[in-house]
């Protein structure tokens, strides 16, 4: 690990007094001239010695903790859509459902290696958690973390109830409720943050970032879709089902409010920095998946609504088909924004690299497995091939991201967080054996009690021979 260069301590710069020193030989060859600088640049020494030696929070795992900030989920995001795309593609295969297996477990330890950072963050520096949360920026992060915990939720679903049993079924409705009252709060509580005065923001700043606390409230509203088919209570799935409802109509206008504001946006401001760029394939995202909860609720409405005699006996029949024609226009309102989205990427070249580029993977992940359920529904070739086009754009983009984000995160340059810099610095003294700079200190006090015995006189350009 003494070659990784994001433990590798910076180097130093030297002492302004020390480069002199070494210029000079000595102190005593300097002229007396200078020798009152000299003796003040020593008063300041200490000081100076602790800003110019570097924290022990800016190299080894104590720098790469403190810069773990929330977009970091971001890569569990990426990687748990596409080990739900390896299940869900059209064409199955036993080497693709090993593959998602083999994705979904990667992506067990990616979310749990992240949340422990996360938790090691704030518990040794608890102030990085407010002013993270003041950031207007990087608090919207927030809404990943529930995002990549609910593709955990739906691989489980997929693949540990049908091998498991009843238990793992229980178990991922726990999971799910977890995962819903996280993200409910994150959509609630970051929406009045940015109605607060400490986040006031201009039109030309919005960026489609103010999407990911929404989006978590629709990710969340699917995964329960998903996990009322695997229910083995009736009466739990059909409470499952309106919850899930509800957080759809929580979060799903709300996301066209934002995505009317983001247009206005990009009509009066033109498109963002090269930095952001990415961020504009995140409208495809609760566009995408805003469709498939819709569709899938529809279809879970169709069979549990009569085995529960809710509402009408023709009432999930409904919701099936009204459901169905809303994904559809989502699925086509969706396809407006990829295109603004690969126009956009196309003027912006080149951009920087940064964990902004697995914007690409999750919102183009979740219009894909969309593709697919409309396919399947409808029944349509034409959306099946569509779909797995689709999802073999998101393998392969996510095989791009994760090498460089590798690179990214050995180099170090990927761990840095924005928002630290409104931390108030801390001042270390550094503990220091003897040097030129403490001599020089030692000299200075010589001076002055020879001085307060009436040896010196008061200018010390005229010092006596004997203390030359």
């Amino acid at each position: 690990m003494d070659n990784n260069p994001a433990l590798t301590t910076p180097a130093v710069p030297r002492l302004p007094s020390q480069q002199q020193s070494d210029a000079t030989g000595s102190t005593s060859s300097e002229p007396s001239n200078h020798s009152n600088e000299r003796l003040k640049a020593t008063k300041s020494a200490g000081v100076n010695s602790a800003q110019s030696t570097p924290s022990k929070y800016s190299h080894g795992w104590r720098r790469i903790v403190r810069n773990f900030s929330p977009s970091w989920f971001s890569v569990t995001m990426g990687t748990g859509v596409v080990s739900t795309i390896f299940i869900t593609i059209p064409w199955k295969a036993d080497w693709l459902y090993h593959l998602g297996i083999a994705f979904f477990a990667l992506n067990v330890i990616l979310f749990i290696c992240a949340f422990v950072a996360s938790c090691v963050r704030y518990t040794i520096w608890p102030e990085i958690w407010s002013v993270m949360i003041d950031d207007p920026t990087n608090s919207l992060f927030l809404g990943t973390i529930p995002m990549g915990f609910a593709t955990i939720v739906e691989m489980w679903t997929f693949v540990c109830v049908p091998a498991w049993g009843t238990w793992a079924a229980h178990v991922a409705w726990a999971l799910w409720m977890v995962d819903s009252i996280v993200a409910l709060s994150i959509t609630i509580s970051l929406g009045v943050l940015l109605m607060s005065a400490s986040h006031q923001r201009s039109l030309d700043s919005i960026t489609a970032a103010q999407l990911l606390p929404i989006a978590a409230t629709i990710v969340a509203a699917g995964t329960g879709a998903e996990v009322s088919s695997v229910l083995p209570n009736p009466h739990h799935a059909l409470g499952t089902i309106i919850a899930s409802y509800v957080m759809w109509g929580m979060a799903t206008p709300m996301s066209v409010s934002v995505l009317v504001i983001y247009y206005q946006r990009l009509a009066l401001h033109k498109m963002p920095s090269r930095e952001v760029i990415v961020s504009a394939f995140l409208p495809i995202g609760p566009l995408g998946f805003g469709g498939y909860t819709i569709l899938y609720l529809g279809k879970m409405a169709a069979e549990i609504f009569p085995r529960t005699g809710t509402i009408d006996p023709l009432a999930g029949r409904v919701a099936f088909i009204l459901g169905f024609f809303v994904a559809i226009i989502m699925w086509g309102w969706g396809l407006v924004w990829l295109a603004f989205a690969l126009a956009s990427i196309y003027k912006a070249r080149p951009f920087p690299l940064n964990l902004g580029w697995w914007g690409f993977i999750f919102p183009l992940g979740v219009y894909s497995v969309s593709t697919i359920l409309i396919g399947e529904l409808l029944p349509s070739l034409f959306f099946k091939v569509l779909g797995t086009i689709f999802s073999t754009i998101v393998i392969m983009l996510w095989v791009l991201v994760a090498g460089l984000t590798a690179r990214g995160a050995w180099e170090g340059h990927l761990f840095h967080a924005p928002c630290l810099a409104n931390l108030r610095p801390r001042t270390e003294v550094v503990p220091r054996s003897s040097s030129e700079v403490e001599k020089q200190v030692d000299g200075q006090h010589a001076a002055n009690d020879v001085k307060d015995v009436g040896l010196m006189p008061q200018d010390s350009r005229e010092a006596p021979d004997i203390l030359r």
